[in-house]
């Protein structure tokens, strides 16, 4: 949860890096609160017509859309990869399968153009 919360402080940090940790667990959180939200919503009548989401779940999306961005360029930043990179999923199929690639990799040993690796970095 700790992770999650780090990246939600970061809210629109697009500089720096963020280990595959730091990723992986906000996505994990985020997949748990988005199936929440859709449970909320359906609970609570709040649902789109056939649609199984609402209210909750879109607004928890566009809540945590620009933290999302932002953690994936910090995890390429990580790997040694442009920001820009990110707009590599368009390619189809592909794209999004190299995307994943880089996200599952890990980061660049010692220092890079974008900051430490976090890995080596001793918090006091």
């Amino acid at each position: 949860m700790n992770w999650y919360l780090e990246v939600l402080k970061k809210y629109a940090v697009f500089s720096g890096r963020a280990r595959r940790k730091e990723y992986w667990m906000f996505i994990l959180f985020n997949l748990i609160f988005t199936t929440i939200a859709a449970i909320i919503d359906n609970v609570a009548g709040t649902t789109a017509g056939e649609l199984h989401y609402g209210l909750f779940y879109i607004l928890y999306g566009l809540a945590v859309f620009i933290p999302g961005i932002s953690v994936a360029v910090r995890r390429l930043h990580d790997v040694g990869k442009s920001g820009w990179f990110y707009w590599i999923v368009l390619i189809p199929f592909v794209g999004a399968i190299w995307l994943l690639v880089l996200f599952c990799t890990d980061s660049v040993a010692g220092e890079n153009e974008y900051g430490a690796n976090p890995k080596e970095i001793i918090e006091e």
